[in-house]
């Protein structure tokens, strides 16, 4: 039986460095983190909290808004199929 190992890490992300928190609280992006991301001076990004508080996540807040949008409209199409007016 093989056994298979993910050293990729969670959901297959890619270490990309490392930050301090500095005096007032802000940290910085690595170099590589942001050329690899795409991520612009000015861009809106969202911190969450996951894994029962111990982990920090970012996101793009662009991200964010589109897999709301996504989610609603699967919502309102199965709405429509619960009343019969669906596929």
């Amino acid at each position: 039986m093989a056994l298979h190992t993910n050293t990729r890490g969670p959901r297959h992300g890619k270490f990309l460095g490392s930050a301090t928190v500095g005096e007032k609280g802000q940290i910085v992006i690595p170099a590589e983190a942001r050329e690899k991301l795409d991520i612009e001076p000015g861009e809106k990004l969202l911190i969450f909290s996951g894994y029962h508080g111990k982990a920090l996540m970012v996101i793009r807040a662009e991200q964010v808004t589109k897999y709301v949008s996504s989610a609603m409209a699967k919502l309102a199409e199965m709405e429509e199929i619960a009343r019969g007016k669906g596929k």
